[in-house]
């Protein structure tokens, strides 16, 4: 009986790693240009929003550094990894969000 042709194709599924071992961060880390925000909010609107901005900054930084978990991420590793990002260390409430989108990213 002969195998069908797509069987033995080895291209994996878009959810698969194609990495052997773990892919360092790719250094220097280059920001996107930023625009200006909106006008006439109040002011925690702003600072949420940016907090919104740096957590998920954080985020990608952690899971291209190979940390997919929220018990990986401590509040220490998050600190770690941006000051290797090059953003001023988060707070605890930063670090508490950033936990937060490692936890509903699947």
């Amino acid at each position: 009986m002969p195998v069908p042709t797509a069987t033995l194709t080895s291209t994996p599924l878009p959810t698969q790693s194609t990495a052997a071992r773990q892919i360092p961060l790719d250094l220097p880390y280059a920001p996107v240009t930023k625009r200006p925000l909106p006008a006439g909010r109040p002011r925690e609107w702003y600072v949420t929003h940016n907090r919104r901005l740096k957590a998920m900054r954080l985020a990608i930084a952690l899971l291209d550094s190979g940390i997919y978990v929220p018990n990986q991420a401590r509040d220490e590793v998050i600190r770690r990894t941006a000051d290797l990002i090059g953003v001023h260390a988060p707070s605890a409430r930063t670090c508490h969000m950033v936990r937060a989108l490692l936890r509903y990213t699947r």
